[in-house]
């Protein structure tokens, strides 16, 4: 494995800054992008549940139907090369069909484990995290895993020099009911959790201004 220096990685993440005018002639071809959705499908996730989907939106009538509520992209609805809206699982429970999938694909097969693993999985959503009173709770931790495939698709776009923006700028009933009636998803299992642009950049972008490291680092020693 090539392993790349801190320097390296460090120029990575000064250069993705969110781009919001692309370069409408300059398409990711299919092996990047197929790339950058690796890193999205590879990403971590609480008990390795992976509770989400990667819908690539590349129909044209589609994103136009988008520009009334889609605020936050509206330039990239024309010009992006590539738009994703990540979905994230509703009602991920400790006891549904869908963890226990989960757990077989991680070879967690045998009845006496299965249990035990469940168990621990109840405690965890039940106690420890306190997310089984309501679908909103479940859906939320279930959004929180999905920015972590988010990040990476982000960062590994822009190792590989391909620009990038998270979008939340949109309204979120309405891109539900023009995906899911699309049939893109099933809207009792799935809801979208948010959007991210790629592309390439047609203009310098702004340094970023972030606090300093004292800031929002805290030593406990």
């Amino acid at each position: 494995m090539t392993t790349l220096t801190p320097k390296q990685i460090l120029a990575a993440f000064k250069y993705r800054k969110s781009c919001r005018h692309y370069d409408p002639e300059r398409k990711i071809s299919q092996e990047d992008f197929n790339f950058i959705l690796e890193l999205g499908r590879l990403s971590p996730s609480s008990v390795g549940s992976e509770p989400w989907q990667f819908l690539v939106i590349q129909n044209p009538e589609l994103r136009q139907a988008m520009k009334p509520f889609a605020w936050g992209m509206l330039n990239a609805l024309d010009t992006a090369s590539h738009i994703v809206v990540i979905l994230a699982k509703k009602n991920a429970r400790y006891d549904s069909e869908f963890l226990r999938e989960s757990m077989v694909r991680r070879g967690v097969t045998d009845p006496e484990q299965i249990a035990a693993t469940l168990e621990k999985y109840r405690n965890f959503q039940q106690t420890d995290i306190d997310i089984l009173n309501s679908e909103r709770s479940l859906f939320d931790w279930a959004c929180r895993q999905t920015y972590i495939a988010l990040a990476n698709m982000m960062t590994g776009a822009a190792m590989a020099g391909i620009d990038s923006c998270p979008i939340e700028g949109f309204n979120y009933e309405a891109m539900n009911r023009l995906l899911a009636g699309q049939g893109l998803f099933d809207p009792a299992e799935w809801g979208v959790s948010v959007a991210v642009t790629f592309g390439y950049r047609t203009r310098d972008i702004a340094d970023k201004n972030r606090k300093a490291a004292e800031e929002v680092v805290v030593w406990a020693e």
